[in-house]
C-alpha cells in the first residue's frame, strides 16, 4: 500500500472546500452522480473512435447502494474507469480537471458535454464522509485500484478488486452531531428526492434497490374476514426521468405537456398564459423552456421574492434562482436555462458573470418581448390579462436605471384612455391623434373617475383630443423618462402651457394684463405656497385648479412624499382662475372694496384647488373659519 500526502495547497482548498465553498451538504450527490456520468460519456467517446468498442446505452448506468448498517453509500457506474495515473492526477491534486484532460486528449469539440470537474465536485463528498474509498478499473485494463483518503491527512492507492470497468465510490458517512443528522442521507426517499431535485435529467439511468410492500397471498381465498399480511421486498428502481421536456422537439409536446409540467415544477394551480420554448446553437448553445405566468404570485410586490430561472448544465441543477438571466422588468417569467457552455466556477453554485451568460441573458429578454407583442398582436384579450398583472414591473423597468430598458418596453405600455375607457398602447394613441395635435396628453389621479373630474382635462377635452390616463403611481415616472414617443412629446393636462392656441387663451392673456394687481395680490397673500397665480385658458365651468411648472408635476410631488422619508419635494405649483367665472367677478370686485375679504377668498380658492388634487389641507380650522365669513 502506498501512503501520499496531498499539496500544502490542495489541504487548504480541502479544508476550505468542507467548511464553507458548499453552502448546502446535499449537493456532494450531485456531484458524485455528475462525474459517473462523465465517465460514461468518455466510454460513448472513445466509441466513437475504436471500432472494437460497441456502445449499448441500455449497458451503462448508475447505480446508488445504501447499507444503514455500516452506515456507507457507494455509487457506482459502467463507465470508462481510471487507471493508477489518474487516481493520482485527478484525486490526489485537487481541481485536476480529469474530463478537460480528456477532452483535450481526444479532440472533443467544445460543447462535448463533459460537465465534471473530477478533483473538485468529488472532494465535497468529506462534507458527508470521514472516509472516501475509490475502486476503479480502467476500459481494457488488467488491474483495478483502490485510493482512499480520510481527509487533508492524505491517501493511499493500492491494488483493487473492481472486476469489470468502471468506477465504485464508497462514502462512510460521519458520526451525526447535535448540528448535522448525517442519517438523512441513509434515507432511500430522501436520495430519491435529490436525484429528482439535481439529477433527474442526466442522461443515463441512476438506480437503486428500494423497498416496497406487497400484500401476502391469503391462505384461504374464499375467506373475507380473513385480515391482509404484507410482506417487505427489494426491487430495482431507476430514480431519473433522464430526457428532460426541454431537450424534446416541440412536435413532440402538446400544450397539456407544457401547462403540466410547469405546474408540477413551479407549484402553480393555472396554466400559464405563454410557453417560451427556445434554443440556440450560436457561440454559446443553450437550450430554454420559458413560462409567463397567468398571474402575479402572492409575494411578488414584497422583499421575498426573488426572480430568476432555474440553471442547468447538461442536465445538472447548478442554481435555482439565476437573477442574472432575467431583468427585472420580467421579473415575472418562471422557467429554466440549460447550456453545457457556461462557465462555472469551484463549487458550481455561483455562476461566474461571464460572456456566455449575458448572451443568454440578451437572446432571452429578445424572446419574451417578441412572445408579449405577439400575444398583443394576435390575442388582445389574453395581453389585456397579462398586462393587468404585470404592468407595473413594465413600467417600473422604464423608469428603472435611468431609462436603461426603455425602448425594450415601450411598446408594451397601455393605458385606460378617455376615447373608449379601454386600454389602448402609445403606437394606437398616436394613430387617433389629430392633425394638428403637438402632444400626447395625459391626465394623473388616483382612479380614471377621479382623473375624469378633473377641471384641468377641460381644454384637451373640448378640443377633442384623446387623454392618457395615469391611475399608478409610477406612471408619470415612467414616462418622463420617455419622454416622448414616435416623435410626439408627452403632456399633462396639468401643465403650465398646454401648447394649444386658441382666441380663447388671447383673451384670457388680455384680462391677465388688466388685472395684474389684483393677481399679484393673490400671489403676495399665498406666499411661498405658489409660484404664481394667474387667469387660466384651460378651464371652462370650473372657476379654480392648480397646474405645476418643471419636470416634477403635482401627482409626483404627492408620490414622492408618501414615501417613508424625512425629505419633503414640493412641485413649482401655480393657481389658474377662471376669468369667465361668476367668482372673477366678486374677486375683481373685492380688490377694489375689500381686501381682508379678497385674502380670506384667496386661501379658500387655494384650499378648494388643494382638495381637488386630493392633497391635504394645511390648516382645515382656518379654512372653516374663512367659509362662515364669506357665507355670513
Amino acid at each position: 500500500m502506498e501512503k501520499k500526502e496531498f499539496k500544502s495547497e490542495s489541504k487548504r482548498l480541502l479544508d476550505l472546500m468542507i467548511n464553507s465553498i458548499y453552502t448546502h451538504k446535499e449537493i456532494f450527490l450531485r456531484e458524485l452522480i455528475s462525474n459517473a456520468s462523465d465517465a460514461i460519456d468518455k466510454m460513448y467517446y472513445k466509441a466513437l473512435t475504436d471500432e472494437s468498442i460497441t456502445f449499448n446505452r441500455e449497458d451503462y448506468f448508475i447505480r446508488i447502494a445504501l447499507d444503514k448498517q455500516n452506515r456507507t453509500i457507494t455509487i457506482t457506474d459502467s463507465g470508462i474507469g481510471m487507471s493508477k495515473e489518474d487516481l493520482e492526477q485527478n484525486l490526489g491534486t485537487i481541481a485536476k480537471s480529469g474530463s478537460l484532460d480528456f477532452k483535450s486528449t481526444h479532440e472533443i469539440e467544445e460543447d462535448a458535454s463533459i460537465i465534471g470537474q473530477f478533483g473538485v465536485g468529488f472532494y465535497s463528498s468529506f462534507m458527508v464522509a470521514d472516509t472516501v474509498t475509490v475502486n476503479s478499473k480502467q476500459y481494457g485494463s488488467e488491474e483495478a485500484y483502490k485510493w482512499q483518503s480520510s481527509g487533508a491527512e492524505g491517501y493511499t492507492i493500492d491494488v483493487g478488486d473492481k472486476d469489470s470497468a468502471g468506477t465504485q465510490i464508497i462514502l462512510n458517512l460521519k458520526e451525526n452531531t447535535e448540528d448535522e443528522n448525517y442519517d438523512d442521507f441513509l434515507d432511500e426517499f430522501r436520495i430519491r428526492e435529490l436525484v429528482k431535485k439535481y439529477s433527474d435529467y442526466i442522461r443515463y439511468p441512476i438506480k437503486m434497490m428500494v423497498s416496497k410492500s406487497r400484500p401476502k397471498p391469503k391462505k384461504d381465498e374464499n375467506d373475507e374476514n380473513e385480515k391482509t399480511e404484507y410482506e417487505q421486498y427489494q426491487e430495482d428502481e431507476t430514480l431519473n426521468a433522464m430526457v428532460p421536456i426541454w431537450r424534446k422537439n416541440k412536435s413532440e409536446l402538446k400544450d397539456e405537456d407544457y401547462n403540466n409540467f410547469y405546474k408540477e415544477k413551479f407549484y402553480d394551480y393555472e396554466d400559464p398564459i405563454a410557453v417560451i420554448h427556445t434554443s440556440s446553437d450560436g457561440l454559446t448553445s443553450f437550450k430554454a423552456l420559458l413560462y409567463i405566468p397567468a398571474h402575479a404570485p402572492i409575494n411578488y410586490y414584497t422583499k421575498e421574492y426573488e426572480k430568476g430561472l432555474q440553471l442547468y448544465s447538461d442536465g445538472v441543477l447548478i442554481m435555482n434562482k439565476c437573477g442574472d438571466l432575467l431583468p427585472d422588468c420580467f421579473g415575472f417569467v418562471k422557467g429554466l436555462v440549460d447550456s453545457a457552455d457556461l462557465s462555472l466556477n469551484i463549487s458550481r453554485e455561483v455562476l461566474q458573470h461571464d460572456k456566455q451568460l449575458k448572451i443568454i441573458a440578451n437572446h432571452l429578454q429578445k424572446k419574451i418581448k417578441g412572445e408579449l407583442l405577439d400575444m398583443l398582436s394576435s390575442d388582445r384579450e389574453k395581453y389585456e390579462k397579462f398586462y393587468n398583472s404585470f404592468s407595473r414591473p413594465i413600467k417600473f423597468g422604464i423608469y428603472n436605471e435611468y431609462g436603461r430598458d426603455k425602448d425594450l418596453l415601450k411598446d408594451l405600455l397601455m393605458f385606460t384612455t378617455s376615447k373608449e375607457k379601454k386600454l389602448a398602447t402609445l403606437s394606437e394613441y398616436v394613430s387617433h391623434m389629430q392633425e394638428n395635435q403637438k402632444y400626447i396628453y395625459y391626465a394623473s389621479g388616483e382612479s380614471i373617475e377621479k382623473v375624469e373630474k378633473l377641471p384641468q382635462v377641460e381644454l384637451v377635452a373640448d378640443k377633442g383630443y384623446e387623454i392618457l390616463y395615469f391611475t399608478e403611481d409610477v406612471d408619470e415616472f415612467a414616462i418622463q423618462i420617455l419622454h416622448e414617443f414616435e416623435g410626439k412629446e408627452f403632456k399633462s393636462v396639468s401643465a403650465s402651457d398646454l401648447g394649444i392656441d386658441s382666441d380663447e387663451k388671447k383673451d384670457e392673456e388680455k384680462k391677465e394684463t388688466e388685472n395684474k394687481d389684483l393677481f399679484q395680490f393673490m400671489k403676495d397673500t399665498l406666499g411661498d405656497k405658489v409660484k404664481d397665480v394667474k387667469a387660466s385658458s384651460r378651464l371652462k365651468s370650473h372657476p379654480v385648479c392648480l397646474t405645476s411648472e418643471g419636470m416634477l408635476s403635482i401627482e409626483m410631488e404627492k408620490v414622492l412624499n408618501s414615501m417613508p422619508n424625512d425629505s419633503k419635494v414640493k412641485a413649482e405649483r401655480i393657481l389658474e382662475i377662471n376669468v369667465n367665472h361668476p367668482i372673477f367677478e366678486k374677486l375683481t370686485d373685492l380688490m377694489k372694496t375689500d381686501k381682508d375679504k379678497l385674502k380670506k377668498c384667496t386661501d379658500v380658492l387655494y384650499t378648494s384647488a388643494l382638495l381637488i388634487e386630493g392633497l391635504s389641507v394645511e390648516d382645515p380650522v382656518e379654512l372653516s373659519n374663512n367659509i362662515c365669513e364669506l357665507i355670513g
